[in-house]
């Protein structure tokens, strides 16, 4: 897998719980280097933009508990392919069955499971490695709001859990989290758990419907086929990255680097709707532009850094992106 990244919903998720939390949304976008576009948005968000999110959310907040408390105004989840898939299903653990099979549409930050136990099952998070301590709590704290909301909305408020576990040490009060939970939370555990009856699995949701899950199951196939594209072009962004100043970005020393043919790559991108090239140009032409507004690098120099051989196959591919010269967009960049 490329780069770990989360779907547009968790940000618009988590914009409006600041919305209805009556916090200052403009301020803790702007400090979180979120633009207001970006939560409108359609395209999946890097995993980094949460961590600063939540920092963003504490230091404006105030709030050491922030995760917790936002989780709170948490808006139901509702209207995904995965909803849909849920609740077309026969019961409840059927529903969750198919839902964990394909959570990484909602967020690369979820990698539960269903652990079946003989009077008691639970979901575990696993260890998430990537996580950093700031992030992995207020995230935890905020996702496990949400999905209990969700959870209790199909099963018609049936659904209870029995405990919580979170494994980050420093955390709420354990009267806070029970207020938030209804239930016992214990911290400092090797894993993110949520424990809860298994004869909830039986429970049967009034919406089910064959048909339909045969539809939304082929969705959900289709994202997460379309998810596989995605990765694909980050990781051909990254070859390219770190080839270009040996002027050595072909599409064979790419595919090369991803241990696949020149034609396979050239199928796979196809499939995503792009090509090596436009890949490609696009890439150097936001270098460019990058280098030319924020550094005092001369053009020559920016010409090898972007992997052309000569200053004039530069100067036209630039006037072509941009309908400037380097030296004008420069200045009126850096006036």
């Amino acid at each position: 897998m490329g780069q770990l990244t989360d779907a547009s919903v968790v940000l618009r998720l988590g914009y409006q719980a600041i919305r209805r939390a009556g916090l200052p949304t403009e301020e803790i976008l702007t400090k979180a280097g979120v633009a207001l576009n970006q939560v409108e948005a359609n395209d999946r968000t890097p995993l980094g933009a949460q961590y600063a999110f939540w920092v963003a959310a504490e230091e404006v907040s105030r709030d050491p508990d922030i995760g917790l408390h936002l989780g709170e105004h948490l808006p139901l989840y509702r209207g995904q392919v995965i909803e849909h898939l849920f609740i077309s299903s026969e019961n409840f653990g059927e529903g969750l069955k198919r839902a964990l099979a394909y959570q990484r549409l909602i967020s690369d930050a979820f990698d539960a499971k269903l652990v079946i136990e003989d009077d008691r099952c639970y979901l575990t998070n696993g260890q998430q490695p990537w996580a950093d301590n700031i992030v992995n709590r207020h995230f935890s704290e905020c996702a496990m709001s949400g999905i209990l909301r969700f959870f209790k909305f199909i099963t018609e408020g049936k659904f209870q859990p029995l405990y919580i576990d979170f494994n980050f040490q420093q955390g709420a009060a354990d009267d806070e989290y029970f207020r938030v939970y209804e239930c016992p939370v214990s911290l400092g555990q090797n894993e993110t758990r949520l424990y809860f009856d298994p004869s909830i699995l039986e429970y049967p949701l009034w919406q089910a419907e064959p048909e339909l899950l045969q539809l939304h199951e082929q969705l959900a196939l289709e994202k997460l086929q379309e998810l596989a594209r995605y990765d694909l072009v980050g990781e051909v962004r990254r070859a390219i990255g770190s080839t270009l100043e040996s002027g050595e970005t072909t599409l064979e020393t790419v595919a090369a680097q991803l241990n696949i043919t020149p034609r396979r790559l050239r199928t796979q991108l196809s499939e995503a709707n792009t090509s090596f090239q436009q890949i490609l140009s696009d890439y150097r032409c936001r270098l460019a532009k990058k280098l030319l507004a924020n550094t005092n690098e001369s053009v020559e120099r920016i010409v090898y850094l972007t992997g052309f051989s000569e200053p004039s196959t530069f100067y036209r591919a630039f006037k072509r992106w941009t309908n400037e010269t380097p030296v004008e967009y420069r200045k009126r960049k850096q006036r």
